[in-house]
């Protein structure tokens, strides 16, 4: 795939024309423009050297054709003979995975979870059905692993590979987390009858309430975060086999959490309480007390994706935003107003159009990202890779069954990727490929990719009949 890639790099106008013209029109139009330190960041890390486009006489134009940027390294306009990494993303991010879709797998429940390993070498599908799969997809997209889950209660609500790809865990409304060797002979991974499933207990009572949205691994793989139904942040030791961190959180369930970076010492959440919190573990005084606050939502937080930098964040809202954060402008308390709607339930009603019109009093967010929905589940949202675009985009699943993609500077829709027939709860975009998964309620697994031409491959094709009722979480 990466060849084919390569040789469309080296065409004068290889790609999408769509994403090339009408992308940078939109961006140029936007008025809501980020002002802020991340967006000269971005462009360092997503623009090309100034001197690559100036391979013939005049003023220089942003995005630079791939043939000037080519000629420009042939002739060392850059003075390193090579492209820079800003180079390379300049020249990738303009070949968007909306091509397609091409259909990896069909299931007959629900898809929640699915991501890419971080080197992108296997892809990790979770179901409401008991079922996880793990795809090797530099195999041609085998099943690596068939995993039928145990202490399920509802659904697969998240899972998390170990850094070494060996390790996988899986959470849902219970107070276990089970952890399953994906890297056995064995494909087929029946819990307890073909291969032992190992449960990690984050609660001591077996309560019925209790439940895990959320579960992260650790950059050095010796500790899980997650965030509870009971309102609470768990920290388990891998090594030492117990949990060795429960902090009281929220005022509500903690949707989501995450490593701030590869340290370990910042953890972000996310809760219904409307507050993102930072929590730094080097110097807790208090128990349960947080390093800081981000206010900004009117409603619950569904998910948190950290840039990597112990920096910024993103969050999706059910107030139907994702909202760009930057830690050093939190707070040390909550402000305390009654905000949104009182009598509204995101899972099954729509989201009120005079509540669109309302603005926090206090809200500490950078941008604002609008257009998606986040109704019916808890919605997923995250920067595009580093790799391959600088973090130049933030992509969202949506309850209308489209992903989307917006510019992090402009705010600008560049995107909207279309055929799912329900909520798009998870989606996930290959660490260095051209090449987007989504996953849907409808249970399809489909691939959104940049082909060699440009050509979109051939489409699958809507089952009929399918019922609708989709409801939690």
């Amino acid at each position: 795939m990466m060849s084919q890639f390569d040789k469309d790099m080296s065409r004068c106008d290889g790609g999408n024309p769509s994403n090339k013209s009408s992308a940078s029109e939109a961006a140029s139009e936007q008025t809501n423009y980020l002002d802020h330190e991340i967006a000269q960041l971005t462009k360092l890390g997503s623009s090309p050297h100034v001197h690559l486009g100036r391979v013939v006489p005049g003023r220089l134009r942003l995005p630079i054709s791939t043939v000037k940027m080519l000629l420009g390294r042939e002739g060392n306009y850059g003075g390193r003979g090579r492209f820079s990494s800003a180079d390379r993303c300049h020249l990738q991010c303009r070949y968007l995975p909306v091509n397609g879709p091409r259909m990896v797998d069909q299931m007959r429940s629900r898809a929640y979870v699915s991501q890419f390993s971080a080197d992108g070498s296997l892809f990790i599908a979770g179901f409401q059905g008991s079922r996880i799969k793990v795809y090797d997809v530099d195999g041609g997209w085998k099943v690596k692993k068939d995993i039928r889950a145990r202490n399920l209660r509802w659904t697969i609500t998240d899972t998390s590979l170990s850094p070494d790809r060996c390790y996988l865990v899986y959470a849902s409304m219970s107070p276990i987390i089970n952890i399953v060797n994906v890297g056995s002979g064995t494909t087929e991974s029946v819990a307890n009858v073909t291969e032992i499933h190992f449960g990690l207990r984050f609660s001591a009572d077996d309560d019925n309430e209790f439940g895990i949205f959320s579960i992260k691994y650790s950059t050095d793989g010796r500790e899980l975060v997650a965030g509870t139904r009971d309102s609470s942040i768990c920290v388990y030791d891998l090594g030492a086999d117990k949990l060795s961190l429960r902090i009281p959180a929220h005022l509500s369930d903690v949707n989501t959490v995450c490593f701030a970076d590869e340290t370990g010492h910042l953890i972000y959440s996310g809760s219904d309480d409307r507050l993102c919190k930072v929590w730094d573990r080097r110097c807790f005084t208090t128990k349960g007390q947080a390093a800081g606050i981000l206010m900004g939502h009117l409603e619950g937080i569904t998910f948190i994706d950290s840039r990597g930098d112990g920096r910024y964040l993103i969050s999706n809202g059910k107030d139907q935003t994702t909202k760009l954060w930057d830690i050093r402008k939190m707070s040390s308390n909550a402000f305390n107003a009654e905000l949104g709607e009182e009598d509204w339930d995101y899972r099954w009603m729509e989201y009120p159009p005079q509540a669109k019109k309302l603005k926090h009093p206090k809200d500490q967010s950078l941008a604002s990202y609008e257009g998606h929905s986040v109704l019916r589940t808890l919605i997923r949202c995250y920067f595009s890779p580093s790799y391959s675009t600088g973090q130049k985009y933030i992509y969202s699943g949506s309850s209308d069954g489209f992903v989307y993609v917006y510019d992090l500077v402009s705010g600008a829709q560049v995107a909207r990727l279309e055929h799912h027939e329900g909520p798009v709860r998870d989606c996930s975009w290959h660490p260095f490929y051209p090449m987007l998964i989504s996953s849907s309620w409808d249970g399809d697994i489909l691939s959104w990719e940049f082909p060699g031409g440009g050509e979109a491959r051939a489409r699958p094709k809507r089952r009929s009949g399918r019922r609708r009722d989709y409801y939690y979480y």
